[in-house]
């Protein structure tokens, strides 16, 4: 894949911007990710040739954290944590739950690109737990029972959207 002019240019103007920090690599990869979605490996060459660190050092970064992804993600990116609380109490049969209704697996994205599935670690609401969170909005004390109605509250919203 070759990205376009336009693309390149930002990125190398985002890398550009951070160039006065000691290590920026965080900073500039999180604010790829939140403008494209994603941070695939023609990215991180250009990445690498702006702030000479290896790609395979950016790469190793990108694929540590969670945060980061190598592919597009959907329009809702549903995160289920399954940090000790959240699986303790159930979180495993939630993201399978997920996984079925959605008919893709953690890491994958729905054909329509509407859904992504995440499974996290942790996302710090162990006292809310079992919990998720979608585009960053948390949802406490989750069971599989909610998760048809929590999918059809994302799709309403997209009918919604299309009127």
């Amino acid at each position: 894949m070759k990205l376009q002019a336009k693309a390149e240019k930002l990125i190398r103007s985002i890398c550009q911007e951070y160039n006065n920090e000691p290590t920026p690599l965080m900073m500039i990869l999180s604010k790829i990710q939140k403008e494209y979605g994603y941070i695939p490996l023609e990215v991180q060459e250009i990445i690498s040739e702006e702030i000479h660190i290896p790609v395979s050092d950016i790469y190793g970064v990108v694929t540590f954290y969670s945060f980061f992804s190598l592919k597009p993600k959907g329009k809702y990116v549903i995160g289920v944590c399954l940090g000790t609380a959240c699986y303790v109490k159930g979180s495993q049969t939630i993201i399978d739950k997920f996984s079925e209704i959605l008919k893709i697996k953690a890491g994958e994205t729905t054909p329509d690109g509407l859904f992504s599935l995440d499974a996290l670690r942790c996302i710090g609401a162990c006292g809310i737990a079992p919990a998720i969170s979608i585009n960053g909005k948390v949802y406490p004390k989750v069971t599989a029972n909610k998760v048809m109605s929590i999918i059809d509250e994302y799709k309403k919203l997209v009918a919604e959207d299309a009127q």
